[in-house]
């Protein structure tokens, strides 16, 4: 019997003291106020770094979050993993850098990238209610290189392709829904992915109502039903954010 969980993909804002009121400690309050009242079962951060992931494990208890920063030393921005424990067996998990050399820290492509290595996560997690376990993959493209773009969700779906196990993929692809890069995902004939998100627009806000862009994505082989995802609007509270980026969920079904 299959049961449905709910994803969340959400690209938190590296704290920069430079966004004034929407430093990300200030922020964090309503992240928190919003991870309560929403309750997904999975999360998947990008722009993580290790003072806010030291602010989130002390206040989502509920959650086990895992991930290492992108630099040669692991340190930096990561592509993190949030699980509810209470729901959730961790079996494996990964990290592996979006370039040639994919196991070597802080490595990156060499060619059309911005100076940044690119990480992705990657939790092999079982339901305890269930009896299939999946793949959950966590990632942000480059912001610069198209050709990174590309050859980052190649290497992320060569990745998921020679798994056993189905997947779910969350993210901050920096790119559009009409781009190569994921449309490389989308229409993949040898392993069918969904984007669970389709139904979603205007992802991308940076802290203004007047910027509308959609880089933010849930892919899956799982089952689901576009129509049920989620964008949350993101309405400033005494000019305070939750991000720059709206949070996206989408409900996928684990056998």
């Amino acid at each position: 019997m299959s049961e449905k969980i709910k994803v969340i993909s959400f690209n938190l804002r590296i704290a920069v003291k430079g966004d004034g009121v929407n430093y990300f400690d200030y922020r964090l309050p309503r992240i928190v106020e919003f991870m309560n009242s929403e309750k997904p079962d999975i999360i998947g951060f990008q722009e993580v770094n290790a003072h806010m992931k030291d602010l989130l494990n002390a206040s989502l208890t509920d959650y086990v979050l895992i991930g290492c920063g992108r630099e040669k030393d692991r340190n930096g921005e990561s592509a993190l993993i949030g699980y509810r424990k209470d729901r959730f067996e961790l079996l494996s998990f990964e990290n592996f850098w979006l370039s040639a050399t994919p196991t070597i820290p802080g490595s990156r492509y060499g060619f059309d990238q911005s100076c940044c290595p690119r990480i992705t996560s990657a939790a092999l997690l079982k339901l305890r209610t269930a009896s299939t376990p999946f793949w959950f993959v966590n990632t942000h493209l480059d912001h610069e290189g198209k050709l990174a773009r590309v050859l980052g969700a190649m290497q992320i779906m060569q990745f998921v392709s020679s798994k056993a196990e189905p997947c779910v993929i969350t993210g901050d692809f920096n790119a559009l829904p009409d781009s190569p890069e994921i449309k490389l995902i989308v229409e993949n004939k040898d392993y069918p992915i969904v984007e669970a998100t389709s139904k979603v627009e205007s992802t991308f806000h940076a802290f203004s109502p007047k910027l509308r862009g959609k880089i933010d994505y849930v892919f899956t082989s799982l089952k689901c039903d576009p129509d049920e995802s989620v964008l949350y609007e993101d309405e400033p509270v005494d000019g305070v954010y939750l991000s720059d980026h709206r949070p996206v969920a989408a409900f996928v079904e684990v056998e």
